[in-house]
């Protein structure tokens, strides 16, 4: 490999040093370093004006609308966004939360039925330099059909592409004496590599953009898309991007999202967990937007997350936009014929179907085995490949609706599952791992961040109880913390090892760490990713000690 100027990339990870030298030669390093150039000095901007927003909210006291100063692209009913490829029409049925580091998992993945892969960097990922090179390694592979005994990739479920979001940096790369953003790290090698090959199969390169805050940051992507565009000798328009509306302060500016990205726009999605987080993130110290216990009182039928799903579908197709919904995070038993296999199925069937009926195109599932019962609903209540037919035109949204938060107070039982993802989350990372299994479903950093948020916020405001009116303060999180940790603990003396049992210890200190903090913390990613536990585990860090069967246990 020869030395680029102005970069230091550290050495391969230990039993990483053909994918290394494979991904990292002198073009695509080059290539990397031109896209950090040209761009770092934009993405510290709107990183800035994502501080900017924040004081500016907490110092007036003001709440967010929709902006008189793009009033003119709301209301001009004209513009539309580039019609799809055909790959892209047929959303129905996602695999969400798959980190490509888990090669197993990525090519069941890649034989299923589903129509498309979320491959992700972000949520379900721990972002050390071994997954993030084995990851994209993976992709590099499956791209050239290198994969033994699966469809080619014109063939596969469509990859949808999902970079660390830009809170996130690179510690592994340094270009000019600086860390490089995150999701230009994962995004340059991704679109060096296979960008040209996956548009040449009409099979992409399509991505998935996270926690986008603003119309700014929408415009940063487009102007990163059509760099690349220009430098790989694709035509504009080539790259496709679905953009995660996982924050308040987007929901006011979807359309002008979708106006900035109007020429790579695939579309909007909606979620609950980091979108439900996002309150607190923004607003949590103000009494109005106190978050019910949200294993009780939050859910997509509520006024607040109704109203955003809604009108995400409406801004979407009058826009020519697909609109897709969130992740099904629910596990089917091995079991199937038991009568918790059925109401596990009835209960992703009525919400999934919830989400067809306000007009989804598509949405994502984690447990393979739901794949063809989903299609099979979206079969039996829609026409065709999608719904952009269906307008909304009954729907109207007020800033208040989205605003109102669900009545509703806090359980024992809550707090306790609260902390308990939270601290298995920071165990997984611990050990390299982006989500785990716990109760019956996959947790990852959405459902970890709204964890955190509840419990910083409650003890914030001292709420009660429900159970016996006992003020949530420091003193009884730390109890409940220990009881978690004994119980935790408990299973993994029956499942795992001795490493795990420390592990659990120190994730508890940190996850109180965490919620006890004056200022809130935006992200507990960039929280761990920035600290010295968590970067000194990923330096010893071996796969081998994974317990696969705690995982799967919990």
């Amino acid at each position: 490999m020869v030395a680029v100027s102005g970069v230091e990339l550290d050495p391969a990870p230990p039993g990483l040093q053909h994918e290394y030298v494979t991904l990292f030669n002198t073009e695509s390093i080059q290539f990397l370093a031109e896209l950090v150039s040209t761009f770092e000095e934009e993405v510290d901007r709107i990183l800035k004006l994502r501080i900017a927003r924040k004081v500016q909210l907490d110092l007036t006291g003001d709440l967010p609308g929709f902006s008189s100063l793009t009033a003119h692209i709301r209301n001009d009913p004209t513009w539309t966004v580039l019609t799809v490829p055909e790959r892209l029409q047929n959303r129905h049925v996602d695999i969400g939360d798959l980190a490509p580091c888990h090669t197993e998992r990525f090519i069941k993945a890649l034989s299923s039925t589903a129509q498309g892969i979320q491959v992700d960097f972000d949520d379900g990922n721990c972002p050390t330099f071994c997954n993030q090179i084995k990851g994209i390694y993976n992709v590099h592979k499956a791209v050239r059909n290198q994969f033994l005994g699966v469809p080619p990739i014109s063939k596969a479920p469509v990859f949808m592409l999902r970079p660390r979001a830009w809170n996130m940096v690179e510690h592994n790369m340094m270009v000019n004496g600086k860390e490089v953003p995150g999701p230009l790290f994962d995004f340059g090698l991704l679109m060096f590599h296979n960008g040209q090959l996956l548009y040449e199969n009409k099979s992409g390169p399509f991505f998935y953009l996270s926690k986008i805050e603003s119309h700014l940051e929408a415009r940063l992507w487009n102007k990163i898309f059509l760099w690349s565009e220009e430098k790989l000798g694709l035509p504009v328009g080539s790259i496709k991007a679905t953009v995660l509306i996982e924050n308040i302060l987007a929901t006011f500016e979807m359309e002008e999202i979708l106006f900035e990205l109007r020429e790579h726009s695939a579309g909007l999605n909606c979620g609950i967990w980091d979108y439900s987080a996002s309150f607190v993130n923004k607003f949590g110290h103000r009494p109005a937007f106190l978050l019910p216990d949200r294993s009780k009182y939050v859910n997509m039928e509520k006024l607040f997350l109704k109203s955003y799903m809604e009108l995400l579908v409406k801004t979407c197709h009058r826009r020519g936009a697909l609109a897709t919904g969130g992740m099904a995070a629910l596990l089917l038993p091995r079991d199937r014929s038991s009568s918790y296999c059925q109401r596990v199925m009835a209960t992703v069937s009525r919400l999934k179907l919830l989400e067809i009926k306000a007009g989804v195109d598509g949405f994502m599932v984690y447990d393979l085995d739901f794949i063809e019962p989903m299609q099979k609903l979206f079969q039996e209540h829609t026409q065709g490949p999608n719904q952009l037919h269906v307008l909304r035109e009954d729907v109207s949204v007020t800033p208040t609706d989205l605003l109102t938060m669900p009545a509703g107070g806090v359980t024992l039982h809550g707090l306790k599952y609260n902390i308990a993802v939270g601290i298995l989350f920071i165990e997984a990372w611990l050990r390299g791992e982006g989500h785990f299994f716990y109760k019956g479903q996959v947790e990852d950093s959405a459902t970890a961040e709204i964890s955190r948020s509840q419990v910083w916020q409650w003890i914030r405001h001292q709420v009660k109880l429900e159970d016996d009116n006992r003020t949530v303060t420091r003193h009884l999180v730390q109890s409940v913390v220990q009881d978690v940790k004994r119980e935790l603990k408990t299973t993994a003396v029956k499942f795992a090892t001795g490493k795990m049992e420390h592990r659990i210890d120190t994730a508890s200190t940190m996850f109180l760490e965490v919620v006890q903090k004056y200022e809130f913390p935006e992200f507990i990613t960039t929280y761990l990713n920035l600290d010295h536990t968590f970067l000194s585990s990923t330096a010893h860090y071996n796969r081998q000690d994974t317990p696969g069967l705690l995982k799967n246990k919990l």
